[in-house]
């Protein structure tokens, strides 16, 4: 039985080492100017460097799933905070395209670590009562490190700070807390939340290739999670289109000033941020499916009433304060749903595999919409994003439905 103070310490731990994955993660953004000054890149060739960071990611997802739930997971962790520190050290200091690359690969491979560790270690150090409200702590750090890069550099501009020295200041507290945060790891909290329990799979003496096919193929068969890495890769699209295009929205269907339409993009991402908490709260109390169904019925709702173009501004500024919130007010419900669906040794692979659909649906989204608000307008992309609430709902519906047998009838590895 894990103590509340133990599941506290590590919700928090947890929740700092995602606040500093998703700040390397945002590196390269707030810099595109700069770096295009400084070392005479391109606008494709930091499209590009974007692009290998997000390749590796993807790639890494399911090795380091398995390395989590075969060996440790702790060892993923700190594979993830090194290579992030370093890979932004290689970004503070990059003199050309070449090093840039480079300090892309490694920048990748320390995020792709962090979703593969930071699920199951929730997991194991929190009940069934009290995960949710651990998913939204994960969840609201994660969009705080999403922000801290550009303040950081915004601030660094503001008073005549380089920006080298912004991201190596970033590089810097990254390293001391990643060695902080293992440090405490180590010390303080149980070998059962850190380590798998399944010694057949631990000491598995498989090569790691052939058991990562096997662990596949495992994944694979497994309805639940193949259903719920679906329902996973829509969100992510709904979420990314929502970002995107709700300022275009309020700026041509509803005449808003460009200012006061960003404005209220900003105020939207801060609520939903916020509202990832009352997400958790009502997981805990209600179970995860009613979660979620109801976010996605406010999402088709609220996205279709945007849609129309017909409201008045302020109910429209209204109803764009909530939007964000209908899909990252149930990322802990998401997250729940996936932990009950998983066993102490497949966690890791489950959530790596959930990661990729997350990948997947970034890397669709942007395509798809922006033929949709080509060849119909903006309207038509937010008509897109309602009938996406509604595929979700349904594979909301299946997921429930597969899952009724239990995870250890679904999800065992090896079997």
């Amino acid at each position: 039985m894990v103590s509340d103070a133990q599941s506290r310490l590590v919700v928090g731990l947890v929740g700092g080492s995602h606040l500093v994955n998703h700040a390397y993660f945002m590196l390269l953004p707030p810099i595109f100017g700069p770096l295009k000054a400084d070392i005479g890149v391109t606008d494709a060739q930091l499209g590009i460097a974007l692009g290998v960071v997000g390749v590796v990611v993807t790639a890494l997802q399911l090795p380091f799933g398995s390395l989590s739930d075969s060996r440790s997971r702790t060892s993923v962790l700190a594979i993830s905070l090194t290579f992030g520190a370093v890979g932004a050290i290689l970004t503070a200091t990059a003199q050309s395209f070449a090093w840039l690359l480079a300090a892309s690969v490694v920048t990748g491979v320390g995020i792709a670590g962090h979703h593969p560790a930071h699920y199951p270690l929730i997991g194991a150090a929190t009940t069934e009562d009290t995960r949710g409200r651990a998913y939204s702590v994960h969840g609201f750090t994660g969009a705080l490190g999403f922000a801290a890069p550009p303040a950081v550099v915004a601030t660094a501009s503001t008073l005549g700070v380089d920006w080298r020295v912004a991201i190596g200041a970033i590089a810097v507290v990254g390293a001391v807390y990643g060695a902080g945060c293992l440090l405490a790891f180590d010390r303080y909290v149980d070998a059962a939340i850190t380590h798998p329990t399944n010694e057949r799979t631990r000491e598995s003496d498989e090569p790691l290739p052939t058991r990562i096919r096997r662990e596949l193929r495992t994944l694979l068969s497994s309805p639940p999670i193949v259903a719920l890495t679906v329902l996973w890769f829509v969100t992510s699209m709904a979420g990314w289109g929502i970002k995107q295009y709700t300022a275009t929205l309020l700026s041509s269907g509803y005449s808003l000033p460009e200012a006061t339409a960003n404005f209220a993009v900003s105020a939207m991402l801060v609520t939903g941020a916020v509202l990832i908490f009352a997400g958790g709260w009502l997981t805990d109390r209600y179970s995860p499916g009613p979660v979620l169904v109801g976010g996605y019925a406010a999402l088709v709702a609220v996205a279709g009433l945007l849609a129309l173009g017909t409201l008045p501004t302020l109910g429209a500024l209204a109803l764009v304060l909530v939007l964000s919130a209908t899909v990252d007010g149930s990322r802990p419900a998401r997250a729940s749903l996936a932990d009950s669906l998983s066993t102490a040794d497949s966690a890791g692979k489950n959530f790596g595999l959930l990661t990729v659909g997350i990948s997947g649906g970034a890397a669709v989204a942007p395509p798809v919409l922006a033929v949709v608000v080509e060849r119909a307008g903006v309207e038509a992309a937010f008509w897109a994003v309602a009938a996406i609430g509604v595929v979700a709902i349904a594979l909301t519906a299946g997921v429930l439905h597969l899952g009724e047998g239990g995870a250890t009838e679904t999800v065992q590895p090896g079997d």
